[in-house]
């Protein structure tokens, strides 16, 4: 009988064991939310998912739902609260309150909290009872080190003061030591390229998370630097690091979409449109099984974008409409982006009654709420305000596009007045151009002509600003770079004291160990040596690849100082045409002046460009800069026939100073007519020579004849070119040379002869 009875509770135990096996790994769907505990306000963005697994946001309720199985680790994660670990017990709701986190927090998914670096969270079980934090989540806050305290401090400061948290950063790889854990250095190297990515400092957040990635790798580093990567325009590289997350087995569903995404935006910028849809396809379906709302809500938004862009008009307003609807379930901020997004949709496709209802309603509602001066994301690239006045401008602008100007007039000056009151001269120099279009069509030609020198007057002061702009983001950059030396300067003497301190072990062993044989001490000691040598490596490989970016931000700051006086003597030009009633005259002025500005600024960032497009904005130049001076000069271009133009790259807008100078210092002053001769021709296989000549008054005199203000401007100006071409040729082993001659004895004439080599 007692025989019996132990068998039967064996049998039963057992039964049971396989039942709660059962009951544990079964999957259910999750419930729960995330909300402020003083005030129950739900906080939306947060990112909840399970460890290893599937991931979701909460919406604008603060809910979210999930698949999960009894014993899987949730994790609950914000920038603005110490990240929440809880393991699932039962299927039962699971809430989560954050104490002392700011109402008006959570209403943005961008605001930083205030007198604290972190807030505290809570699980809570269903009915919303009080319960503390899970044990491991104690263990985690009382055990917090210095190293944590200096990253949660950077990640408070990362969006307001980059210095502070960049010193923060600095601090946490300091309070490491010089033999650091490498996990917890890979954390701070993360955490510097966040802070370096928020501030569009993409080449910087690219370093720091390869550096974060040498130490220990991690599957949302990568994706940030596939982004960073992306925004930086090194598609390749993009495209490499998206298909390596992909290829991955141990990726979260948020993870998954993330790179479908990101690999769609990435074949989309590079024109492969059809790829790019079949991406967000991808990462679309798995957004949809997984409920996360604020990607469908994108994906759908970018496949919108995408069919649009290939001129397939009612799939794009398909998913538009979807992506509108979705925005719309999210929030009044996420619904005005979307609304504006496809108002331009409607714009580029000249739907405009549509694109002004649509503004209207993101008028009232941006009037309503004030969240003015906010920004949302068109492309990656580009950004655009959501600004009344900006508004006022595109509801204008659209009535002057269906040619009712009665109803543009009173938005475009309601632009105009709101952007002059907040010091908007972007949206006041486009809102006061159009304004003047549409008073000229009107035939209002006095005040399309009064409004057009306020344009002028406007621009000026808007160069004047984007000056200081430049100005200033060149001292911010120099600053940020010091800022990183010092932390590269780290790792450098964590390499070295690595390497010291083998080489002490090596003599420690050495002394310990004396009878072994002499071959052994040989062994360790070149050992030693090579780990030296190894680091002086690193080092100088470091300190070379510092100079290289140090001279990309000079490139960058020299092609940004380009002389504008050509800009407003154009305009000048403009004007007297106007003034004589030359209209043919100034537009057709007007119109290759514009072509040639856009191709300026389209190549501003190259180093270099194909010598044939410069040839083109070369002829381009010339040509206007006679029609002002016809009677000063006649101009010839000569392009030998045996140049291979396709073979060559020529770094943009190096020619054009010296032809400007041979009109505007040699031939403008010559008593009788002169004539200006550029000549391109190949030398051997690998060189072409470009000889710009002028029968001018020669340097000396041109000279003699200037105020003391513009010899400063020219010594600007020429300095500028110099440094260039000095830059140009270090970095890629002297490409360019320039020569200058007078040509005639007496001083009369100039010869500039410019050497370009193939790469």
């Amino acid at each position: 009988m007692t025989r019996f009875l132990s068998v039967f509770l064996c049998l039963f135990t057992l039964m049971v064991f396989a039942q709660e096996n059962r009951t544990t790994n079964r999957e259910f769907e999750l419930k729960g939310s995330v909300k402020v505990k003083e005030t129950r306000t739900p906080i939306n963005n947060v990112e909840v998912y399970i460890s290893g697994g599937r991931g979701t946001y909460t919406d604008a309720s603060g809910d979210f739902r999930l698949r999960a199985s009894i014993g899987d680790e949730l994790v609950v994660a914000h920038p603005d609260f110490i990240t929440v670990y809880y393991t699932i017990k039962s299927e039962e709701r699971v809430d989560v309150l954050v104490e002392g986190f700011e109402e008006s927090e959570a209403d943005t998914d961008d605001a930083s909290t205030k007198g604290v670096a972190k807030d505290e969270a809570k699980i809570e079980r269903e009915q919303v009872s009080e319960a503390p934090a899970p044990s491991r989540n104690k263990k985690r806050k009382t055990s917090v080190n210095q190293h944590q305290v200096f990253l949660d401090s950077a990640n408070f400061y990362k969006k307001t003061d980059i210095d502070k948290s960049i010193l923060f950063v600095e601090n946490s790889l300091k309070s490491l030591g010089k033999r650091g854990n490498k996990t917890k250095s890979a954390l701070s190297y993360a955490t510097l390229g966040d802070v370096y990515l928020h501030w569009n400092q993409y080449d910087l957040a690219i370093t720091n998370y390869e550096s974060s990635l040498r130490l220990r790798k991690n599957t949302d580093v990568r994706l940030k630097l596939a982004k960073a990567y992306f925004l930086n325009k090194e598609f390749e590289s993009s495209k490499t690091e998206f298909e390596t997350v992909l290829g991955q087995r141990t990726l979260n569903d948020y993870q998954r979409v993330s790179a479908f995404e990101g690999l769609g935006d990435v074949n989309k910028a590079m024109g492969n449109n059809n790829l790019a849809t079949s991406n967000y396809r991808q990462g679309l379906q798995i957004a949809e099984g997984s409920l996360i709302t604020p990607k469908i809500t994108d994906l759908n938004s970018k496949l919108g974008e995408n069919f649009s862009e290939q001129g397939q008009i009612q799939q794009a307003q398909d998913y538009f409409s979807n992506s509108i609807n979705l925005a719309a379930n999210e929030n009044a901020k996420r619904s005005v982006q979307e609304k504006t997004k496809v108002a331009d949709f409607y714009n580029s496709n000249q739907q405009y009654d549509d694109e002004i209802r649509l503004r209207k309603e993101t008028l009232e509602t941006v009037e309503q709420l004030g969240f003015s001066d906010k920004t949302y994301a068109v492309s990656p690239f580009v950004t655009d305000s959501i600004t009344p006045q900006k508004i006022n401008y595109k509801i204008g602008n659209a009535y002057s596009l269906k040619r009712d100007f009665d109803n543009a007039i009173p938005y475009l000056e309601k632009s105009i007045s709101e952007a002059d009151s907040k010091e908007d001269l972007v949206v006041q120099k486009d809102a006061t151009r159009r304004l003047s279009e549409v008073l000229s069509a009107m035939g209002l030609s006095d005040k399309a002509l009064e409004t057009y020198e306020d344009y002028v007057n406007i621009v000026d002061k808007l160069y004047v600003k984007k000056e200081q702009e430049i100005s200033q983001a060149t001292r911010f950059s120099r600053e940020i770079a010091t800022k990183q030396n010092r932390i590269t300067s780290l790792e450098k003497d964590r390499e070295l004291s690595e390497s010291r301190m083998d080489l002490i072990t090596t003599e420690q062993e050495l002394t310990s160990a004396s009878n072994r044989k002499q071959q052994i001490a040989i062994y360790s000691l070149i050992i030693g040596m090579l780990l030296l040598a190894a680091a002086i490596f690193f080092m100088r490989r470091g300190m070379k690849q510092q100079k290289l970016a140090n001279n990309l931000l000079a490139l960058k700051s020299l092609r940004s100082q380009m002389n504008p006086h050509f800009i407003f003597n154009a305009l000048n030009s403009v004007n007297s045409y106007i003034a004589l009633n030359d209209e043919r005259n100034a537009n057709r002025y007007l119109s290759e002046f514009s072509v040639l500005m856009r191709s300026v600024l389209e190549n501003s960032e190259e180093d270099f460009i194909p010598l044939g497009k410069e040839i083109e904005l070369l002829e381009l130049y010339v040509k206007l800069e006679h029609s002002r001076f016809k009677d000063k000069f006649d101009y010839e271009v000569k392009i030998d026939e045996d140049v291979a133009v396709g073979d060559f790259e020529i770094p943009p807008m190096l020619l054009q100073p010296y032809i400007e100078n041979a009109i505007w210092h040699g031939l403008r002053y010559k008593e009788t007519k002169g004539t200006l001769l550029v000549h391109m021709k190949q030398e051997d296989k690998d060189t072409v020579k470009v000889v710009i000549e002028d029968d001018g008054i020669g340097r000396k005199r041109s000279a003699e004849l200037k105020t003391q203000n513009q010899l400063k401007q020219k010594s600007k100006g020429m300095s500028n070119i110099k440094k260039r071409v000095q830059i140009l040729n270090e970095m890629y082993q002297g490409k360019v040379d320039v020569f200058v001659e007078d040509v005639q004895t007496d001083g009369q004439g100039t010869k500039v002869v410019l050497t370009l080599k193939k790469d």
